[in-house]
């Protein structure tokens, strides 16, 4: 057979091989994992479910199957020059609704000495020896890379499941750390629909230390925000891949319930907005801005008075706030509306207003109310075909109007000028460090056309590096499309179609701390509504 290369060449290739591979360092184990009777008692305590410790290795199955092994590389000059390369690699800040960290690229190719010889053990020996506790043939797949979280990183709960997945790991390379700093590995208990409820378990990183566990549906785990401003929190982690464990259907929420308007005439705005958005002329420049944008923000909404009076019965009355999860998806109280003072409740009154729907519709353009103007209703039918195509995006009843292309343009006709409910729900929300919203794939299958209302009470001195500001992000992108900040008394309005998702972003330890321009930050407050046409 021909070949297309000489005897010479085929030798020099081998020689550089053996050179590259003579760089890796070789990363000897902790003699524990070398055991082969701890080996086979691990293997048995995993098969029948129940706890073991041997010297450095414990298995716990409380609140779901994790290990962890201590010393886990058997020479601390190897993991000093581990953490060495590693802190010389470039990292990229990672930040949306569940997370913010800096991450490094894919280790799997890297050629550093020491994180090679590591990858190699790694991958190699250890995934034998893995393989074999679990009783599952584990894939060669390499899933590393290396993650630094300083101060106010944090990584939100989830469950780490995606095809292929069958064990996580971490390898901890941290200075001395405490539980003060942050930063630990938080396991949560579930309930009967395999939703998180509680953290029962937290794992203070400890360098050196290997952390894994089984992927699952029930393996719901959060990296707590790190509060230490003095370190790094360094790891490595990845996942060893092999066949899935089985996954229950999907829990489903059941969906927030909606209400038509309150009954109530103009009298309640007069009293409580800002005159100068009563002004007709200003309501028609509001929705000229409004129609090019899809948001806009209205400041001083509420007369000074009103607002100051909401603001500190917000502060100052006993309200019965209500925890929101599960925490896979949200975390924050809303007020239990039987208990508001007057004052909030009558603020409450005004956003579900009669009144207040048609005043939103004179803002925006859209159908929340039977006195707002139809006004494509006139249009010919190659006008809406045209305007369907530029403007579905942007406007809810063009993509409504599109009918089967068995119906008649009458019965398309007929369909569109049907007349609807505007209907809407909402919260009182109050945010402290701690609270966020994420996004979910059930509201992704859900996501509609939708007005979003905003109403402030944060106060002067919240900022926006505290968190707390509302994301809008393309359905399966990261990518912001637009950020909406906390400001006092200035009433925020989003419309989104259906291809636009919101998340509220994790409000953290910046605003509780002496390094806010105030001693201690106040919680802060919203009323969030949501109307559909």
């Amino acid at each position: 057979m021909a070949s297309k290369r000489g005897p010479g060449e085929s030798v020099r290739t081998e020689k550089k091989k053996k050179k590259k591979r003579s760089c890796e360092e070789a990363a000897e184990l902790s003699s524990v994992v070398e055991d082969e009777h701890v080996k086979k008692t691990v293997r048995e305590a995993w098969s029948q479910r129940t706890a073991c410790r041997q010297g450095d290795l414990e298995l716990d199955y409380h609140p779901f199957p994790h290990c962890i092994i201590k010393n886990f590389l058997n020479s601390e000059a190897f993991v000093a020059n581990l953490q060495r390369e590693l802190l010389e690699l470039n990292f990229h800040e990672k930040s949306n609704d569940l997370y913010k960290f800096k991450q490094s690229d894919d280790l799997k190719k890297r050629t550093e000495p020491h994180i090679a010889g590591l990858r190699t053990t790694l991958f190699g020996r250890f995934r034998s020896w893995l393989g074999e506790v679990l009783g599952v043939e584990l894939e060669p797949t390499v899933d590393i890379s290396c993650a630094r979280y300083e101060y106010t990183d944090v990584l939100l709960c989830h469950d780490d499941e995606l095809e292929g997945r069958r064990v996580a790991f971490i390898l901890y390379l941290v200075p001395p750390w405490e539980s003060s700093d942050g930063g630990t590995l938080d396991l949560y208990t579930t309930d009967s629909n395999f939703q998180p409820q509680s953290i029962v378990k937290s794992l203070v990183p400890s360098l050196n230390t290997l952390v894994l566990f089984e992927v699952s549906p029930v393996s719901f785990h959060q990296v707590s925000e790190v509060l230490t401003q003095d370190k790094c929190r360094l790891s490595l982690s990845g996942w060893f891949h092999g066949p899935s464990l089985e996954r229950p259907p999907r829990h489903i929420e059941a969906p927030v319930p909606r209400s038509p308007h309150l009954p109530r005439d103009e009298t309640l705005l007069l009293e409580w907005v800002n005159p100068v958005y009563m002004d007709i002329s200003y309501q028609e420049q509001i929705q000229e801005e409004f129609e090019e944008s899809s948001e806009i923000q209205l400041k001083d909404f509420l007369k000074e008075e009103k607002f100051r009076e909401v603001r500190e019965a917000l502060r100052l009355s006993q309200i019965q706030w209500m925890k929101r999860g599960p925490p896979n998806k949200r975390c924050y109280v809303a007020a239990s509306l039987d208990t508001l003072p007057q004052c909030v409740s009558t603020c409450w009154e005004l956003l579900r207003s009669e009144a207040f729907f048609l005043l939103l519709s004179n803002f925006t353009g859209l159908r929340l109310h039977y006195l707002c103007p139809a006004d494509d209703d006139d249009d010919d039918d190659d006008d809406d075909d045209d305007e369907n195509k530029d403007e579905e995006k942007n406007d809810v009843r063009g993509d409504e109007a599109t009918g089967s292309s068995a119906e008649s343009p009458s019965a398309n006709a007929s369909k569109k000028k049907e007349p609807s409910t505007p209907v809407c729900c909402g919260e009182l929300r109050r945010w402290t460090h701690g609270g966020y919203t994420l996004l979910h794939d059930a509201e992704a299958a859900r996501a509609e056309y939708a007005l979003d209302l905003v109403l402030p009470f944060c106060g002067a001195d919240w900022q926006s590096e505290f968190g707390g500001f509302t994301c809008y992000v393309a359905n399966e992108e990261d990518e912001e499309l637009l950020t909406v900040y906390p400001e006092d008394n200035s009433l925020a309005l989003v419309y989104r179609d259906k291809e636009t998702l919101k998340f509220v972003k994790h409000v953290n330890h910046r605003s509780s701390s002496d390094s806010a321009n105030s001693s201690t930050c106040r919680p802060f407050y919203d009323f969030s509504f949501v109307y559909y046409e």
